[in-house]
């Protein structure tokens, strides 16, 4: 991307850097706690070239959502198409859901649930963007479970969508429960909980 200088001279800027480095401000501190003086401080961009760059906070906030939630479908994808049963990758889901919310990132939890709960209301973008997020994580989910109940792996009923959506309700519930209650046993029984409902009992 190019910007003008004050010179008015065209000027290069790392357009992944900036989104990157706002990303990770917008994350700690949300949409309202982040002012443009400290994206401006951690981009390295003044305030004009960040506007004459992104438009406003509120655009360079959206690609950054749009940033975290195209790591996280790679990262969750990569766990729910790893070898093993479906129960066992929904598993390892919830289970890299807690370990990032009480590991480096404690405190911060989800970037993507925060701009649901907070953002929603307030920007139709955000909104869709949300909504597609949610689309893209909830077909992969689908997939395993289809694939699982074909298997025998999951119950077959009801039916691989509602499972879908079940299961994802539970694992945001669990994500919100580890910034309330971060005690790793507690959300270990929560967690096993979730996943006794997607398993077929053995029969004795």
């Amino acid at each position: 991307m190019q910007v003008q200088s004050s010179s008015g001279r065209p000027r290069e800027f790392d357009d992944a850097y900036v989104i990157e480095a706002a990303m990770d401000i917008f994350w700690t501190n949300g949409y309202d706690g982040t002012s443009t003086q400290e994206l401006c401080e951690r981009t390295g961009l003044g305030k004009s070239s960040l506007y004459n760059a992104f438009g406003s906070k509120q655009n360079l906030y959206q690609q950054a959502l749009e940033h975290y939630q195209e790591l996280g479908i790679q990262a969750q994808a990569q766990i729910l198409k790893a070898p093993g049963t479906a129960p066992e990758r929904l598993r390892a889901l919830l289970q890299w859901g807690v370990d990032r919310d009480l590991g480096s990132s404690r405190g911060r939890g989800c970037m993507a649930l925060f701009a649901v709960l907070n953002r929603t209301g307030k920007d139709p973008k955000v909104a869709e963007i949300n909504r597609i997020y949610v689309d893209r994580l909830e077909q992969i989910l689908c997939h395993v479970i289809a694939v699982g109940q074909r298997n025998a792996e999951v119950p077959p009923a009801p039916s691989a969508l509602e499972l879908a959506r079940g299961f994802l309700g539970s694992y945001y519930g669990l994500r919100v429960l580890g910034q309330s209650m971060p005690d790793r046993a507690f959300l270990r029984d929560a967690l096993e909980g979730i996943v006794a409902r997607f398993e077929i009992p053995l029969i004795k």
